[in-house]
């Protein structure tokens, strides 16, 4: 660029010809954007069809590894770990009796050695819901109370559905397949999930009902937010007021939701916070669309006119889900409690003796069933105080068994085989500092996916709060850790940046990402025989003990 003394020149006829240089500003030149990686991925998607199996093959790709993660070598330890002893045995008199029923003394090594019917007609007092057992049953039925793979099966089954589930719903919140990929892989490699997947207990059943609730609630809030703006249109177009805004009885996800919420509460009963917490989280939803449609009394008109509705869209089918789950139970003569109205004096009497007595008697088993949970104080070596479940202090050992040189295929000094519930630091310690963040971001951003995640982490772990005296463990945030891997996986997408970043900027949020994810998978691989019960020495056994609580 010439400046004026030179223009003046030229206008002077004087020769400048001896040209000159324009001269070059590099604070002005424009910063390249986006990054190699970004520029090659473009031209590998540059095809709709390409885009379609990306879409596709992340998520399936980490539903395949989370299969093989939770069903290679399953069968082992072949003896009943930790609360199997119930679940399974109570899952295989289900299958035989129609309710569960009582076992022997010391019936575990009976069980273990393939003499499985050993267990008597007499029904067993039990305080969960039957249909996270008739759920396990399936894998009995396939292969045989005999094979402890088939005691694992279905909890297997349900792990890996979670990871699908996960990376299917991280697609839907973010509209990412990277992100999708990314959120499915983290619970597929981490050891709470993996571990709850490997073990028959009712946890990694319960969550998956709830994820799938979840599911339902984000495919409401888009279809109620479209049909309310199509309501408000036809209203407009009449010159009718919308100052009540509608009552939406077309809502088939809302009625999904409930359905799904129901079943988890017929899993344990902690599915119900789940019920009322999404019920109410889908009536902020309403009034939010309803205020950004201009309709004037939008608070009073979700609670008045939308809350009765999704009300009997949701509690309904969800009560008939929990007591279908107990068709057993009444179909039979033989369950715990079965006939406690028939006995003298327990019938109800005044208003309530036209009840009939069998549903007196269910009452009463209801009844029981939530004073032993609240009252549980029993001491356990491995009970976890909710409030330190975000700093793993103390997760949950489901087996173990040691062994010295000659037995048992040791060929150190001393081995061990452990199935521990240690989540994977990185992500287990991650994910909740990035809830943490989330907390922020939603003060200060109003993200409706921000908000969401942070719905699903408190009405799985506030309740919990509650109940501090309880006898808890670790393993009961399995219910809540989807959220916290969502969670993770967008905070780790804004540190990824955008392709419409500067270079630098993205190619540093890559290289910082990428290092976090080989560095979590790398610990995974370290884990892993804790989470599976492999056989390994003592000594590598105790480097995975990073806190006097974790042993």
């Amino acid at each position: 660029m010439t400046d004026s003394g030179d223009f003046d020149s030229v206008v002077k006829g004087v020769n400048t010809t001896a040209s000159v240089q324009p001269t070059i500003d590099l604070d002005d030149e424009p910063l390249p954007l986006g990054s190699r990686l970004d520029d090659w991925w473009a031209r590998m998607l540059r095809t709709p069809l390409r885009q379609m199996i990306w879409a596709w093959a992340g998520p399936i790709s980490v539903t395949l590894l989370a299969g093989i993660l939770r069903l290679w070598n399953l069968a082992q330890p072949h003896s009943l770990v930790f609360d199997e002893t119930y679940y399974v045995k109570d899952s295989w008199t289900l299958m035989h009796l129609g309710y569960e029923a009582s076992w022997p003394a010391e019936s575990d090594s009976f069980f273990n050695s393939g003499q499985v019917n050993g267990f008597t007609d007499e029904g067993s007092y039990v305080v969960h819901p039957p249909l996270g057992k008739w759920i396990i049953s399936i894998g009995l039925a396939i292969f045989g109370a005999e094979n402890s793979f088939g005691w694992r099966f279905s909890t297997a089954i349900f792990g890996i559905l979670l990871v699908a589930l996960v990376a299917i719903i991280a697609r839907m919140m973010f509209k990412s397949t990277l992100i999708a990929t990314i959120a499915g892989g983290l619970i597929a490699i981490d050891g709470n999930a993996i571990v709850m997947s490997r073990v028959s207990l009712l946890d990694g059943i319960l969550t998956v009902f709830v994820t799938l609730g979840f599911m339902f609630l984000l495919l409401d809030r888009n279809q109620s937010r479209a049909r309310l703006l199509e309501w408000k249109l036809r209203r407009e177009k009449a010159a009718k007021s919308i100052d009540w805004g509608p009552a939406l009885w077309r809502r088939p996800w809302l009625f999904a939701m409930g359905l799904s919420l129901g079943l988890a509460s017929a899993v344990k009963w902690n599915g119900v916070y789940f019920l009322a917490g999404f019920a109410i989280y889908s009536l902020v939803v309403d009034a939010v669309a309803r205020r950004k449609e201009g309709v004037t009394f939008f608070a009073t008109g979700t609670v008045f006119k939308q809350a009765p509705v999704s009300f009997l869209l949701t509690v309904p089918i969800a009560l008939i889900a929990y007591l279908v789950s107990w068709t057993g139970w009444f179909a039979t003569n033989g369950g715990y409690y079965r006939h406690w109205a028939e006995q003298k004096g327990n019938a109800w009497q005044g208003l309530l003796s036209w009840v009939p007595l069998d549903w007196q008697s269910f009452w009463h088993y209801q009844a029981s069933a939530y004073s032993f949970h609240i009252n549980l104080h029993q001491a356990h070596s491995y009970s976890a105080n909710p409030l330190t479940w975000l700093l793993m202090i103390r997760p949950t050992s489901m087996y173990y068994q040691g062994s010295d040189f000659g037995q048992n295929g040791c060929q150190f000094a001393r081995c061990g085989e452990s199935i521990t519930e240690i989540a994977n630091p990185l992500i287990w310690w991650g994910a909740a500092i990035a809830a943490l963040y989330l907390v922020y971001r939603l003060i200060r951003f109003r993200q409706w996916q921000v908000g969401a995640i942070l719905a699903g982490i408190a009405i799985g772990y506030l309740p919990w709060l509650i109940y501090l005296d309880r006898t808890t463990f670790q393993f009961y945030t399995i219910v809540f850790e989807p959220f916290l891997i969502l969670g993770l996986a967008y905070v780790l997408s804004l540190i990824l940046g955008k392709s419409t970043d500067d270079y630098w900027r993205r190619t540093g949020g890559i290289r910082t990402v990428a290092i976090i994810l080989v560095s979590m998978v790398l610990l995974s691989m370290f884990f892993y025989p804790l989470w599976t019960g492999m056989q390994m020495p003592l000594w590598f056994i105790q480097l995975h003990y990073w806190m006097p609580t974790w042993v």
